[in-house]
């Protein structure tokens, strides 16, 4: 704790902007990555719901080559009962009954008829769905194909940024115990606020960093004298000089070099 009180204002700026530049590392990491495990999810849900759909779809099938055995047994039970009725026929005593027999013959004759074009229906239904199957298996090939590919991608980065996320971290704590409490507490409140996560930046072109908001002159010169910490009125930034930004940048990028 006596370390930070006895640390200069220049110091306390670099040791900031350099916790930001750890900081932004560690966040460019995770949006490379982060990107990656949604659409693998994605793939993941997209895989699912077709596998669902061949289900169902083959479930139709069988449903449906149900209803034709049971149609073609219901043609079966006619055609036997148009034979019962035609011997019956034979053996008639008078024209009602061989009417009421007629009747009964031509009744199972339609339902025959129409028992054959349920079948035919049925059939062309079923060829329609085999049709479907055949073209969501295509499409969930390629979709499981490309699930792999995204799958093997994701784990590479992972295996690869793993190790220097940690070490990120690690770092990033160390940089952060050597800064007083109130200017980290007001570093990671920016941090929270602003969408990019810039808590610290340089002076750009006469504006902070990201920012078109003109800096008077007399700021900047305050700003590169380093005796005062000083934030920007529109966004509330803290600001470094370019100067100090760029050793500080040339400095983190042989640290994080060999990470």
């Amino acid at each position: 704790m006596a370390n930070k009180k006895e640390s200069t204002v220049e110091e306390k700026l670099r040791a900031l902007y350099d916790l930001q530049l750890i900081d932004s590392r560690v966040d460019e990491i995770r949006n490379v990555r982060g990107e990656l495990p949604l659409e693998v999810q994605d793939l993941e849900d997209e895989v699912l719901g077709l596998k669902t759909r061949m289900d169902k779809l083959k479930t139709d099938v069988e449903t449906i080559n149900f209803e034709i055995t049971a149609k073609k047994n219901l043609i079966d039970e006619s055609k036997a009962l148009i034979k019962k009725y035609s011997e019956q026929q034979k053996n008639v005593r008078n024209s009602r009954e061989f009417n009421s027999l007629s009747k009964e013959v031509e009744f199972q004759e339609l339902e025959i008829q129409l028992a054959e074009k349920n079948i035919k229906e049925f059939k062309a239904q079923i060829e329609q769905k085999k049709e479907v199957i055949a073209q969501t298996k295509e499409k969930l090939s390629e979709r499981e194909s490309h699930l792999k590919h995204k799958k093997s991608e994701l784990d590479a980065i992972l295996a690869e940024t793993e190790k220097e996320e940690k070490a990120l971290l690690k770092k990033s704590q160390e940089y952060e115990d050597k800064i007083e409490d109130r200017l980290i507490k007001a570093y990671k409140r920016i941090r929270n606020n602003v969408k990019n996560g810039l808590a610290v930046v340089p002076v750009e072109r006469g504006a902070s960093g990201g920012s078109f908001f003109t800096i008077p002159p007399q700021v900047q010169v305050e700003i590169a004298s380093r005796k005062k910490i000083i934030t920007d009125e529109h966004s509330g930034r803290i600001l470094v000089d370019p100067l100090l930004a760029e050793e500080e940048q040339e400095r983190m990028e042989k640290l994080f070099a060999k990470l």
